[in-house]
């Protein structure tokens, strides 16, 4: 039976990508953790090739996976992608239909939705809270420098993540 967290943790994310949509996209991702108390983790990871969307689910998983478990999580992004698969349900219809889209073609990312999905069950309860990108919210603001910074050292030869970005480096935040 897993601890419930009586005060929430703020997970800010974000995902960036240089060349979104082409052979040598380089994403990034970042996540920002604050404690109730105040406390507050930064993670920061890249891949490359990558897509926005992958970098900006990267983020939200690695940003959950090191909050403890029985979290409630207020999980602040600016991705609707993000949000609205949680708020309105599409993981849950993407699964109800085998994880094919209305429109009946295979949902993208499915590996990082299934990853998510696993990181949702952790907690107590992961709210999303969607804010507008690049319109002055600081810690959006920096989350966003992060990611831009981290798709920086992306390199073409950086391999698509299997694991967590933690188990790719060789240690374990969780």
């Amino acid at each position: 039976m897993s601890h419930r967290h009586q005060h929430p943790v703020t997970v800010v994310t974000d995902g960036a990508c240089s060349g979104n949509g082409t052979d040598d996209a380089r994403g990034g991702w970042a996540a920002i953790i604050i404690a109730a108390d105040g406390s507050e983790v930064v993670l920061t990871g890249a891949e490359a090739p990558s897509t926005n969307n992958r970098m900006e689910l990267m983020a939200a998983i690695e940003g959950l996976a090191a909050t403890p478990d029985g979290s409630t999580v207020d999980l602040v992004t600016d991705s609707s992608y993000l949000a609205r698969a949680i708020t309105d349900d599409w993981l849950g219809s993407w699964q109800r239909r085998g994880w094919k889209t209305a429109g009946k073609k295979p949902v993208a990312n499915r590996d990082l939705w299934e990853r998510l999905l696993a990181q949702l069950a952790r907690h107590e309860a992961v709210q999303p809270r969607l804010v507008r990108g690049h319109a002055g919210h600081e810690l959006n603001e920096r989350a966003d420098r992060l990611a831009q910074d981290a798709a920086a050292t992306a390199e073409a030869t950086t391999p698509p993540m299997d694991g967590t970005a933690s188990e790719q480096m060789g240690f374990d935040i969780t």
